[in-house]
């Protein structure tokens, strides 16, 4: 079964929950990287759980109607293993279910050339709409699945090694992995992981620039979540390895551009 059937919309009224239903479900929510594992084998996700994950991500919002996105599904022991080792995130072989989300202009592309339309000249308008779409996919996915009582994990490290995967993937020109997403059953015990303020995130009317010490006192509230053997977290100098000169996102610069202008997404 490719779809779930599609319930009445009348009865869209009884999936009103309260305000603090929907507070802890999401309260809830855990980036999860360790997963339960028989004989250390995968336990891969029921069919019905599967096509309900799927069915979620199909029924993403999507920009002009166009779903720019494809999700590969990593079901080969041996893909699996290799996008572990070019990701550098070993759980992709371990988790219930793995999943690589796509940008793709390539399939919009075909369906108009079928109707004797060239494609536009729109490379860097697709890229922000297709990125959209797969991010919004994607999110739904993950929400149905935890839904189901699984957790997952975005992973960017599909920009470690781009090339090799678009290569592992046979991906063709217009298409770009955006992300990896794995969920399965959680084996670990996984804190609750801060917040900046509110008031910092949410704008009303204008974007609104934060003070020295609003930022201070962010940083402070967002410490935790850089905590690391039993040793207190400082966020300042995590986002320092990611976004800092010579980081990791620096480091991965010219190969993205690389890669995205091969794929014709630049």
């Amino acid at each position: 079964m490719s779809e779930l059937s599609v319930s009445d919309p009348q009865a869209a009224a009884g999936r009103q929950q309260s305000a603090e239903q929907v507070r802890e479900f999401f309260a809830g929510h855990r980036t999860v990287r360790q997963y339960r594992t028989e004989a250390g084998q995968p336990i891969p996700l029921p069919q019905e759980h599967l096509d309900a994950v799927l069915y979620a991500a199909q029924r993403a919002p999507t920009h002009s109607t166009s779903q720019l996105y494809s999700i590969v599904q990593l079901v080969d022991p041996g893909v699996r293993a290799r996008m572990a080792e070019l990701t550098g995130n070993a759980h992709i072989a371990a988790a219930g279910a793995a999943f690589v989300l796509c940008a793709d202009i390539h399939r919009t592309a075909q369906i108009l050339r079928l109707d004797g339309v060239e494609p536009g000249a729109w490379p860097d308008v697709a890229n922000h709409f297709a990125v959209g779409d797969a991010v919004m996919a994607g999110q739904n996915l993950l929400t149905a699945a935890e839904m189901l009582g699984y957790q997952g994990c975005w992973i960017g490290g599909v920009l470690n090694h781009l090339s090799e995967i678009v290569e592992l993937l046979d991906l063709p020109a217009g298409v770009l992995p955006f992300s990896a997403l794995t969920v399965g059953l959680s084996a670990e015990d996984t804190p609750y992981r801060p917040r900046l303020e509110r008031d910092t995130v949410v704008h009303q009317d204008r974007y609104r620039q934060p003070d020295e010490a609003e930022l201070r006192r962010n940083i402070e509230q967002m410490n935790p979540i850089a905590a690391r053997g039993g040793q207190p977290g400082d966020w300042a100098r995590l986002l320092k390895m990611y976004w800092g000169a010579g980081g990791a996102m620096e480091a991965r610069e010219a190969g993205l551009s690389t890669v995205k202008e091969r794929q014709g997404l630049k």
